[in-house]
């Protein structure tokens, strides 16, 4: 999937997956003093305005977890009818070893398998739908 070309939206996010050696997805619950408090997701935010997608995917993983990445390929789009938002889902390579949670937004790192976002009770709506989306991209050899 391509992204568009900038100028982008002030109502564009982007979502990271990040996979371990292990099959293992990076995941967090989010803190209790943003939206949506407590529930879990890939981490992810805001494109800010003049921002490349790339760069908000490397920005916000600094951001929330301390991590350096590498944006691999955006592999799905989700855009929502209830309010003015197009997520933008990226495969990425997590290059730290060691994350650093920033408490204000990350309540907790979790490292799951894909069968286990898929029944975890606080995930948030849509992550199947990414989480379905990494996994083609794997299989395709991205």
């Amino acid at each position: 999937m391509t992204p568009p070309q900038a100028p982008r939206r002030h109502g564009d996010g982007v979502v990271v997956g990040c996979r371990r050696d292990d099959g293992r997805w990076l995941l967090i619950r989010r803190s209790a003093t943003v939206p949506a408090p407590l529930r879990v997701c890939f981490p992810g935010g805001w494109v800010d305005g003049g921002e490349s997608q790339e760069a908000a995917v490397i920005r916000e993983m600094r951001e929330e977890l301390g991590a350096e990445v590498v944006p691999l390929r955006c592999v799905w789009c989700h855009r929502f009818r209830e309010r003015q938002l197009t997520l933008w889902g990226w495969l990425a390579r997590l290059c730290s070893p060691h994350l650093r949670p920033n408490p204000q937004e990350v309540h907790e790192v979790l490292w799951l398998t894909g069968d286990e976002i898929r029944r975890h009770p606080d995930v948030l709506p849509h992550t199947d739908a990414f989480l379905a989306a990494l996994e083609r991209a794997l299989a395709a050899g991205a």
